[in-house]
């Protein structure tokens, strides 16, 4: 096929995306007007919204926009994500906050997968809820999702996790800094309590600021820690969930990679700080679009049928994590 050839089938392809992709943005685009004049998270905006257009997700103009945008730019969003940590932010933590964000990661996404299996859950259900619980709430849920096996609950699944883990990190922006406070815990220490149980990035800021100054910072650097975690433990969900088949299938994920290149580069100082601002806020609006294209996809109908086993699942593996955490930084 010559050049012209090429050139002339991707402007194709583009024509066909083009509306479901201009639609899913304006979504996004009234998510985020939503949020920044009403208050709320954006991403739970968008996926709300989303769903009230399902029917959107059978008619032909809009529905291979809506799906690449909730593959595709999904995992592109994921990978600038990257954009936002350095080895320098991590290692400004000490010893005692990084181990206590190792042990309660891992502790975490074992704990979700017993909840699933105890609930009558897929184990896989347990993989997603945990690792969203234990890194970065509604991203890391969207980054697992797409490493688990294929099945016709995924996406529901995810969306079911994306709702619940927004809700309870709101919830707890809220009700962490007056029980922290109220357990004695010192300015640093409640810092240190915020960034490694709440699970957005946005409620984590909001909860530690709402302290002080000192919280905030240390809140938002031991979250940026939970999430340069989320390549590693993609990449040891990917082998798991997927373990027995090939070695050629096994192959990391592009968004992946391109996440950890940019912690790389990022760390190096080969990065602008107006270039990683810049790109931490393109990963904010493609993570808001594929959110509402997830959204568009679903109907509230399947999300209902998912029954209360999976409100159990998350709620409870939220209670692990804070309790644990709490457990934690008594004895270290």
């Amino acid at each position: 096929m010559s050049l012209i050839d090429k050139t002339g089938a991707r402007l194709e392809k583009l024509k066909a995306l083009a509306p479901g992709i201009l639609f899913v943005l304006l979504i996004a685009v009234a998510a985020n007007f939503l949020s920044e004049h009403y208050g709320g998270p954006a991403m739970l905006f968008a996926l709300l919204l989303g769903m009230a257009f399902h029917f959107m997700a059978s008619e032909p103009r809009s529905a291979a926009g809506v799906d690449f945008a909730s593959r595709t730019l999904l995992r592109l969003g994921v990978g600038l994500l990257g954009a936002r940590i350095t080895f320098e932010q991590i290692g400004a933590l000490g010893f005692e906050p990084i181990a206590l964000v190792l042990i309660s990661v891992a502790a975490t996404i074992g704990f979700g997968v017993v909840m699933a299996r105890l609930f009558g859950r897929h184990w896989s259900f347990g993989l997603l809820t945990g690792g969203a619980v234990a890194i970065c709430g509604a991203s890391a849920a969207l980054a697992i999702s797409a490493v688990l096996p294929q099945r016709p609950e995924r996406e529901k699944d995810t969306l079911f996790t994306v709702i619940a883990v927004t809700g309870l990190s709101t919830i707890a922006m809220i009700a962490y800094p007056i029980l922290f406070t109220a357990l004695g815990f010192d300015d640093r220490e409640i810092g240190v309590m915020i960034g490694a149980t709440i699970h957005d990035v946005a409620q984590v800021v909001g909860a530690g600021y709402a302290v002080s100054n000192e919280a905030g910072d240390t809140a938002t650097f031991v979250k940026l820690l939970r999430v340069a975690l989320l390549p590693l433990v993609v990449i040891a969900i990917m082998l798991f969930a997927r373990r027995g088949e090939g070695a050629a299938r096994l192959s990391l994920p592009s968004f992946v990679l391109l996440f950890a290149a940019l912690v790389v580069v990022n760390s190096l100082g080969f990065v602008p700080a107006a270039l990683a601002a810049f790109l931490s806020e393109v990963s904010r609006w493609l993570l808001i679009t594929a959110i509402a294209a997830l959204g568009v996809k679903t109907a509230l109908k399947e999300m209902f049928a998912l029954g209360a086993g999976h409100i159990k699942v998350v709620v409870s593996i939220t209670l692990f994590l804070v309790l644990l955490a709490a457990a934690l930084s008594l004895v270290m």
